[in-house]
């Protein structure tokens, strides 16, 4: 995709919401408390960019490259991630709302989540091998034909995968968080 650059450059307080971001390859960028909710970001590449509490919810992201970005304290609702452009696909997601996000059949191994509410998202036949899901609160979470191998659950919580639709050969899980493997096997823990 031949589009004009803009690199290293700070972007802070925008609202999007009105008027979209215009469509090029953003590298080296940073993006600090704007709003994009609603807006289409479609057809956009980011390139090592760093999101800072910013507003994600219900934005299209069709098309959209994310390449090493990393979003932190971001508000990201809603967001069909799976409808993104799947080459060179890395991100991170710190101390971030994703509820009702999906990642429906994505390939994100290697992703790591650090403190985010993950309510609802949807990790159906997603490639997700490798990925930390540090203090991430995973509260009707979809796990259903996920590759969750080498995954590390030790500090989720609220999370339900059935091992037996899943594929979790050496993912980590903790005492505590066990029950989150048993739950959809209607097993009674008694300590």
């Amino acid at each position: 995709m031949d589009q004009p650059l803009t690199e290293n450059h700070d972007f802070k307080n925008k609202d999007y919401t009105t008027s979209n971001l215009f469509k090029t390859e953003y590298t080296d960028c940073t993006f600090t408390n704007c709003n994009f909710e609603n807006s289409d970001l479609s057809n956009i590449s980011f390139l090592e960019c760093d999101f800072l509490d910013c507003n994600f919810s219900n934005a299209n992201v069709m098309h959209t490259s994310f390449n090493d970005v990393t979003f932190k304290g971001c508000k990201i609702l809603g967001v069909i991630f799976q409808s993104c452009n799947p080459f060179l696909l890395s991100f991170k997601f710190i101390d971030c709302t994703l509820n009702l996000s999906s990642f429906y059949q994505l390939k994100i191994s290697k992703t790591n989540f650090s403190k985010c509410t993950m309510h609802q998202v949807d990790f159906t036949e997603a490639e997700a091998k490798y990925v930390a899901f540090k203090d991430c609160d995973l509260l009707g979470a979809t796990f259903d034909r996920t590759n969750i191998e080498y995954s590390d659950f030790t500090s989720a919580f609220n999370f339900n995968i059935n091992p037996a639709l899943n594929k979790i050969k050496s993912a980590s899980f903790s005492k505590e968080n066990i029950y989150g493997l048993l739950e959809s096997f209607h097993i009674k823990i008694i300590e």
